[in-house]
């Protein structure tokens, strides 16, 4: 039986790419996002069902339920990045603090209140998979605190849905090409520092990523949980 698939922030990158890969194996994904153009086209081009939602706000994810199956059997908070490389950075406190918030709302909260939100629908035996960050581990002001808190955080969340044979598992990409996380800004020198770091010397790509997920997603996964997996080439390693 097909499963149903929710993929938050799904119209580029990590997130379309997971999207297309459970739509190609014949699961229902459901694809969300702030803007309406990436998911409805990837809903033309694919038969995903897309839904406009800002998972930093409370009543559009109330909304949101109404678009949803009854039961979730996957999913991926994808949804976040650095706002940081959307806005113009103010030398005062108020700014800081207006920038701070942003990337904390749209990497932690987002993907806590997505998951509290949907918490009745989530499938016994499902699995929730989160999109972390090398960032979390090597400093990035806060965008790597935003991610960090997210590692933290699903710790507990963890133990909360394990009794239910729930999942919860962090899958924290290193530097992926192909995306739009950095807006055009990486520099040829810093692309290649990135590179450099690798052990694989190469840089990661979606499906470097949506592989990741897809185990976890697995039944072959069921006894992995509260975990941070890291998809980066050797360029942050753990023991």
């Amino acid at each position: 039986m097909a499963r149903n698939i929710l993929v938050t922030g799904g119209g580029t990158g990590i997130g379309r790419a997971v999207a297309l890969h459970f739509a190609e194996q014949g699961e229902q994904v459901v694809v969300t996002g702030r803007r309406a153009a990436p998911i409805e086209e990837l809903a033309a081009e694919d038969g995903v069902r897309a839904v406009v939602c800002d998972h930093t706000d409370p009543a559009a994810l109330t909304r949101l339920l109404d678009e949803l199956p009854p039961r979730i059997d996957v999913l991926v908070n994808n949804a976040g990045g650095n706002v940081l490389f959307d806005t113009e950075a103010g030398a005062d406190l108020a700014s800081y603090a207006r920038d701070f918030r942003a990337n904390i709302e749209a990497n932690l909260i987002s993907a806590a209140l997505t998951t509290k939100a949907l918490d009745a629908r989530l499938a016994e035996g499902g699995a929730v998979v989160h999109i972390g960050s090398i960032a979390a581990d090597q400093g990035a002001g806060s965008y790597g605190a935003s991610k960090a808190g997210l590692a933290t955080w699903n710790i507990s969340l963890a133990h909360e849905l394990g009794a239910r044979g729930i999942t919860a598992n962090v899958v924290a990409p290193g530097y992926i090409a192909d995306t739009e996380f950095f807006r055009d800004r990486l520099t040829d020198e810093r692309r290649g520092q990135l590179i450099a770091n690798t052990a694989t010397g190469r840089p990661g790509s979606p499906e470097d990523v949506v592989g990741a997920i897809a185990f976890l997603a697995s039944p072959a996964a069921r006894h992995v949980t509260g975990q941070v997996l890291h998809v980066n080439g050797g360029a942050h390693t753990t023991r």
